[in-house]
């Protein structure tokens, strides 16, 4: 195995248990550390793709955003959002593949993404997540019509994860919630990264 997907297999779930235990401090080093690991085994490849590297930057980003003690969630949203474009553009799928399963997705998730939307305050931040959610449904969509399993598995545990932060954030906050969410945020960008880096 690589060092550094050695590496993001003992920084994740350090991570977890940090989340899991509520220890800030653990959290602050091992959850930037595991997607920098993510990073160095994407840049290792034989032909490092530089739009793969630029979605787990974005990724990083949204990461330390999304842990600081103030709240910036909105920036982190953002970023998130560079790094779906990001991913939507390593993909290779053709277009008519990607609006059918747009069309899936969106049919599938429409009950919670109406439930969720419902719940959130204000209607700019109502307008801006909604926008995030479509893009999110693309970057999984176009994972799902580039025939890779682990593309597949990535996009769709992705799509999971944001929706479980969601619904934490703005309906109710189930025991263990967020550590669902870390724990499918990172096997969704550890199957993403494995899909698009090549072999070797």
């Amino acid at each position: 195995m690589p060092p550094a997907l050695l590496a993001f297999a003992v920084l994740a779930p350090l991570d977890w248990i940090a989340v899991a235990r509520r220890s800030a401090a653990l959290e602050y080093a091992a959850k930037p550390a595991a997607l920098g690991a993510l990073l160095l085994w994407a840049a290792g490849a034989p032909h490092p793709s530089g739009v793969l590297a630029a979605a787990l930057v974005f990724s990083l980003i949204g990461d330390v955003l999304l842990m600081l003690p103030t709240d910036r969630f909105l920036p982190g949203v953002a970023a998130f959002a560079c790094a779906h474009v990001a991913y939507v553009a390593a993909f290779s799928a053709p277009l008519r593949a990607r609006l059918a399963w747009l069309a899936v997705v969106l049919l599938a998730g429409a009950p919670a993404s109406a439930r969720l939307l419902r719940a959130v305050p204000g209607a700019r931040l109502r307008v801006a997540l909604g926008a995030y959610g479509l893009l999110l449904a693309l970057m999984a969509a176009s994972a799902l019509a580039a025939g890779s399993a682990r593309a597949a598995a990535g996009g769709v545990l992705f799509l999971a994860s944001d929706t479980l932060l969601a619904w934490n954030r703005f309906v109710r906050r189930p025991d263990f919630g967020h550590t669902a969410v870390m724990v499918t945020y990172h096997l969704a960008q550890l199957a993403l990264v494995a899909s698009l880096r090549g072999p070797g």
